[in-house]
């Protein structure tokens, strides 16, 4: 009977539809719903799961997570690079001056040598926090810096503190003090400023650079430069205008200066493209090993080392003492 045939026949309904996101079988008086996931999980999630027994994934040299660290957990609860993240700005910046102002008032071997050992604690953090029996030092980082994390620094790659460190470091052994000052200074307000300017003018497509210039400023914009440069004239015209130099010196030639110091660190952010370039997988036919770091071009560590470079050559041009004295506390 029709009845009969109805009970053993059996249809899938809302396979094609894409609307529930069900598949159901209809059999006899029996009604079977099988559920299919709504959405692909995250690369990050498919490594958690693909972990073997010791705790480390396999496969990807980028990323070594332990299944017991709740990097996968907190990832979740962070913002990716794309948002504006104004609290990982202020923090940026703050940072930035601090060290600039200890540049100044600390002789150069102490303030190396303690630079150097905060590096290095900070690279061994990096290196241990994604292995079995150290998920402790990610709850740690996320307890301390909340929501100035991004997404991406717990799914297997550094944070920027290193980076931000070891720039610090290199600009101070380097270059002369002031020099290094004024380039620390450019990273903690270039930068930042550079990324919000140019994510509040990433509609205006004809300042956008794309795909970069040979991989130059991949992602980034002309208007993000200017205004990260901008952002560092009253700041760096101040500086230098309560500095110890000559008499003669005029107004213009400070505010050039100042402004010529702004653009270099503008332009060194600039320069870093995004996403950044990361460790590759394979070199030609040479696949790189999986304990290899995940090291990239980060312009925490490019900002300062140029800019510092830059002032040593703005400085030569205006005829500027390299030793030139700047306030102890550099804007007072």
């Amino acid at each position: 009977s029709s009845r009969s045939i109805s009970g053993v026949t059996a249809s899938l309904q809302g396979g094609g539809s894409g609307g529930s996101g069900q598949s159901e079988v209809r059999g006899g008086g029996a009604t079977a719903v099988k559920k299919r996931p709504t959405s692909e999980p995250s690369a990050f999630e498919v490594k958690a799961e693909e972990a073997s027994g010791d705790g480390e994934l396999k496969g990807d040299h980028s990323a070594k997570v332990c299944k017991d660290s709740s990097a996968a957990v907190i990832a979740k609860k962070l913002k990716n690079r794309n948002r504006m993240n104004f609290s990982r700005k202020v923090t940026h910046a703050g940072f930035g001056l601090g060290f600039a102002v200890l540049n100044q008032i600390i002789p150069r071997e102490r303030f190396v040598a303690g630079m150097t050992i905060v590096t290095s604690t900070t690279l061994l953090v990096e290196l241990l926090r994604y292995r079995k029996g150290f998920g402790w030092m990610n709850d740690a980082l996320h307890f301390f810096l909340r929501g100035t994390l991004r997404k991406h620094e717990m799914e297997g790659k550094f944070t920027g503190s290193f980076y931000y460190f070891l720039g610090v470091t290199l600009s101070a052994y380097l270059y002369p003090k002031t020099a290094a000052t004024l380039g620390i200074c450019q990273l903690a307000l270039a930068d930042p400023s550079a990324s919000y300017f140019g994510r509040q003018t990433r509609h205006i497509y004809w300042s956008r650079i794309e795909n970069g210039l040979g991989g130059f400023g991949r992602n980034k914009g002309m208007l993000g430069f200017l205004g990260g440069a901008l952002f560092c004239l009253p700041f760096n015209y101040r500086v230098l205008s309560i500095a110890a130099l000559p008499t003669t010196t005029t107004r213009t030639t400070i505010a050039t200066v100042s402004a010529l110091l702004g653009l270099a660190g503008a332009f060194a952010d600039l320069a870093v493209p995004t996403p950044a370039l990361t460790v590759p997988k394979s070199i030609g036919n040479m696949k790189v090993p999986s304990w290899v770091p995940p090291f990239h071009v980060d312009d925490n560590l490019v900002v300062p080392i140029f800019s510092s470079f830059a002032c040593t050559k703005i400085f030569q041009a205006f005829g500027f003492s390299q030793e030139l004295e700047l306030a102890r506390c550099i804007i007072f």
